[in-house]
């Protein structure tokens, strides 16, 4: 049998890398490793797997340096969990805002096998006084060019997690994705996952575990992946976390034609933070109508859930396709533009306009 050439991944910067799925051409409920999109700050670093050491420190009983082979030792698992970049979707803000322009392809599920974090501070014995657990990366540099910090040197990328969600289930550290060895741009030798959390949480060729005593108020922390909590009366800081619930459209494409009297298969992904997603619900009238798309594929606790559903046009012209994901905790995607959330977590229902046509006019299939 022939093999089938895959489509390329979109390039969105060179230097450093950053790679988006096209995001049309999903198939399959795990994007294969090769199509994955890849989110990078700075160059990759250059790791000698050979002397490549994670150092455990902070505030516990026995601080640790453990070797690949030494974590592999420990008890291992395996989940499927999607990863979403904070900026996926930036570029439906209006007005237009600053970061790269990924469209719908900065988000991937994936299976992940490593050992889970709680396994590791177990072992180092968490002391009475520690708060938070900041992973740390071996890549570093100038964040913005040091336009927006006074440090005069490198900084390496590095987030917190509070301590209930480091002890979770749902956070590994992984030296596989998808049953092969990570690769030099996913993380290797060791990269977190953090089941539910947008991917700056999902810190890549980790360097350090450090265990911390009051908030952790690094660059990437508080300076940049954040959002505006109005719950206080004056806006403060909100670090991002979880994933807010979303739904995409994959086929068919943006400016796409269908068949008028021809069964549409309007077919997409899903996903929800820690929640999970309970339904999806399509409208092919802008919004003005909704129906109940069928969920296919596995649904575990933070992979996405892929949906389907059959929609026969009646009429030429113009429709504009959206979806609405609603979570199992009852959160409702939004059909418009949040506030308060920078340049990220572009969750709202993006319309997906196609051109219906008579059954003897040319078909526009993919348009990436």
């Amino acid at each position: 049998m022939q093999r089938k050439e895959k489509p390329g991944l979109i390039v969105r910067q060179q230097s450093p890398l950053n790679l988006e799925f096209p995001f049309a051409t999903l198939s399959e409920w795990i994007v294969p490793s090769d199509q994955f999109y890849v989110r990078n700050h700075f160059a990759s670093p250059e790791i000698d797997a050979a002397t490549w050491r994670l150092a455990v420190t902070g505030a516990v009983e026995t601080p640790l340096s453990l070797d690949l082979d030494a974590l592999k030792a420990l008890p291992g698992t395996t989940i499927s969990a999607v990863v979403e970049c904070a900026g996926n979707g930036r570029v439906f803000y209006e007005p237009p805002r600053e970061g790269l322009q990924w469209q719908n392809g900065a988000v991937g599920n994936a299976s992940w096998t490593g050992v889970r974090l709680s396994e590791v501070l177990n072992r180092a014995g968490l002391r009475d006084d520690a708060l938070e657990v900041v992973i740390v990366g071996a890549d570093k540099g100038l964040a913005d060019g040091g336009k927006k910090t006074a440090s005069p040197g490198p900084i390496s990328f590095a987030r917190s997690l509070p301590l209930g969600k480091a002890m979770s289930e749902s956070v590994l550290l992984a030296w596989a994705m998808n049953d092969e060895p990570l690769g030099v741009e996913h993380g290797y030798p060791l990269r977190a996952v953090i089941g539910g959390w947008y991917g700056m949480a999902w810190i890549k060729w980790i360097t350090e575990i450090r265990i911390v005593t009051a908030p952790f108020l690094g660059y990437w922390q508080v300076r940049d992946y954040f959002g505006w909590d109005r719950s206080l009366g004056e806006p403060t800081i909100r670090p991002l976390t979880q994933m807010l619930v979303k739904s995409q459209i994959a086929r068919p494409v943006h400016g796409g034609t269908v068949t008028v009297g021809t069964p549409t298969r309007i077919f997409g992904a899903a996903w929800a933070g820690e929640a999970g997603i309970r339904e999806v619900l399509v409208s092919v009238d802008n919004g003005a109508n909704w129906e109940q798309a069928r969920l296919i594929g596995p649904a575990t606790p933070f992979g996405w859930r892929l949906f389907e559903y059959e929609w026969i046009p009646q009429a030429e012209g113009r429709h504009v396709l959206k979806t609405r994901a609603i979570d199992n905790d009852g959160n409702v995607q939004p059909d418009t533009q949040q506030p308060d959330r920078e340049s990220y977590a572009a969750n709202w229902a993006a319309g997906v306009e196609v051109k219906a046509v008579p059954g003897d006019e040319p078909m526009v299939e993919f348009v990436i």
